[in-house]
């Protein structure tokens, strides 16, 4: 009786987790900002419940959960929104009161947020700054509505930003970017995340009224950091982070591919022993006419002159490694009612998961503003140098290394590296070009910044003249190596080496004048 009745007990525990899980409907919904944009990544939860996900792309989302029940939206720079689930519902987020009094740039002025029309995103500096990122703007991925970023693992971390999709006005082009208050379209890697105070980002055609068509496919502004009144404050950090590849594809070793070579022949109706690869198989049929293989062997050497030996190679494991991401950054800063000042430097370097691969910057960043006459006039300066140094990895080398034969070996006899031989002949050993690839390092220096002088003769109209520099040197070597490969083979040697210079200038002149009712 007693078993009976834990029985019953079971089966109706079991039968009320079933009726609350049909009970559950997976609805869908839309989280977008006041302007009707969709906000990506924005949080979905079942309130009190660990139960939620995050908006995609278009800012749509999918959920199980019961309808009806509470949901919590949140987003960074927006008030929580709580309300009840409900299929194909739309969630508009409001922005945080307290993020509206803040001063954004919008062009050639700054007014408060609350006060804005167009659209506008201003980014935290600080939760960017907990991203080990060198280049700041792949750090926005996900934090600005209507703002997508990719980027293909390089380690100078270039990255592509489009806003809003793809324009028909300067298609496939970045947008513009503003460095206190001089334009650029060159990669962001090169500036120091380290450095930045603010970012916004103006999405909306009232951008192209103040930059024309450059413009045209949105502008992001970055106002570096300024020294604040006070007494002399100095800043240390540092970080180090590891990267690897967290989903590995597995690869064969030599048996395995033995075993597969073996079957793929006598699929074709060929015989497997009559193979160039230093194979050789035992097998039969048995009764019922099935090939059977029953061992695996292969020849100690590859060749006939005996330089090859055979090996059981791991090639993704040897051109690989665990990344190393260090950066350290030092800044001064003091300020009074005489002007202020602001100095740093940093050093970021980061070893690849690719061997031989590596990209490290140095870079000196100094602002200073000067207040003459009693602040009516201020003059000052923006200056940024860096030197940015890489070695890229070759072409398709993790492609090589997971399709070359794992049963030739790194090395030959004589130590040096085997170059492939007889039925290898197609393609070159991986380690061997990670080795030769190693020599072709480039150099790059950047110098950017600007003057500037504002004379304010009367209240409320300033006058403000800026003149500044974009300045970049890259340097690169190609070394070419003979090699003795059978189809790809080389026998020239030649040194290539290459510079580069651009140089971008501007000179503006702006008078405002600010009339209250």
């Amino acid at each position: 009786m007693k078993h009976m009745k834990r029985f019953i007990l079971s089966f109706s525990m079991l039968l009320l987790c079933n009726m609350i899980m049909y009970a559950q409907e997976a609805i869908t919904g839309t989280v977008v900002d006041p302007s009707g944009e969709p906000i990506i990544g924005a949080t979905v939860m079942e309130k009190g419940t660990s139960n939620g996900t995050v908006t995609d792309f278009d800012g749509n989302f999918k959920l199980k959960v019961q309808a009806g029940k509470t949901l919590l939206v949140t987003y960074i720079g927006y008030d929580v929104q709580e309300l009840p689930a409900a299929d194909g519902m739309k969630v508009t987020l409001a922005e945080s009161s307290t993020t509206l009094n803040e001063v954004v740039v919008t062009g050639y002025t700054s007014q408060r947020k609350a006060d804005l029309t167009g659209a506008v995103s201003v980014v935290s500096v600080a939760e960017l700054s907990k991203q080990n990122e060198n280049n700041p703007m792949k750090a926005l991925q996900g934090r600005v509505p209507g703002m997508n970023i990719s980027a293909d693992g390089n380690l100078a971390g270039a990255a592509t930003v489009r806003i809003r999709g793809e324009g028909t006005l300067n298609s496939g082009v970045d947008p513009l970017y503003i460095i206190d208050g001089v334009p650029t379209t060159s990669g962001m890697h090169e500036l120091n995340g380290n450095d930045i105070e603010s970012i916004q980002v103006l999405k909306d055609a009232a951008s192209a009224s103040i930059y024309g068509s450059r413009a045209a496919n949105g502008v992001i502004i970055i106002t570096t950091k300024k020294g604040k009144d006070g007494k002399v404050k100095v800043n240390f950090d540092s970080s180090i982070a590891a990267s690897f590849y967290a989903h590995k594809i597995e690869t064969m070793n030599a048996q395995q591919w033995g075993r597969a070579f073996w079957q793929a022949n006598v699929n074709d109706g060929m015989d497997p022993n009559a193979n160039p690869l230093g194979y050789r198989f035992n097998w039969g049929v048995d009764s019922n006419g099935v090939p059977v293989l029953n061992d695996v062997k292969m020849n100690m050497f590859l060749d006939e002159g005996a330089t090859v030996r055979s090996a059981d190679t791991d090639w993704f494991d040897q051109v690989t490694r665990t990344g190393v991401v260090q950066q350290y950054n030092l800044s001064v800063s003091n300020g009074n009612e005489k002007g202020n000042s602001f100095f740093s430097i940093g050093y970021y370097d980061n070893k690849g998961t690719i061997k031989n691969t590596q990209f490290s910057r140095l870079s000196a960043r100094a602002n200073a503003d000067y207040k003459l006459f009693d602040g009516k006039v201020v003059i000052g300066e923006n200056f940024t140098i860096n030197r940015t140094k890489g070695v890229d990895a070759p072409g398709n080398i993790l492609a090589n290394s997971l399709q070359f034969n794992p049963n030739f070996p790194i090395y030959a006899e004589n130590g040096e590296y085997a170059q492939a031989l007889g039925a290898y002949s197609e393609r070159e050993n991986p380690m061997s070009i990670l080795a030769n690839n190693r020599d072709n390092e480039y150099t790059m220096w950047r110098m950017f910044g600007d003057a500037h002088l504002s004379i304010t003769p009367i209240k409320n109209l300033t006058l403000r003249t800026t003149l500044g520099l974009d300045y970049s040197q890259k340097k690169q070597r190609f070394f070419t190596y003979p090699i003795a490969n059978g189809k790809v083979t080389r026998t020239e040697t030649a040194a290539e080496s290459k510079q580069e210079h651009w140089m971008r200038w501007m000179w503006n002149a702006i008078a405002t004048y600010n009339l209250e009712m």
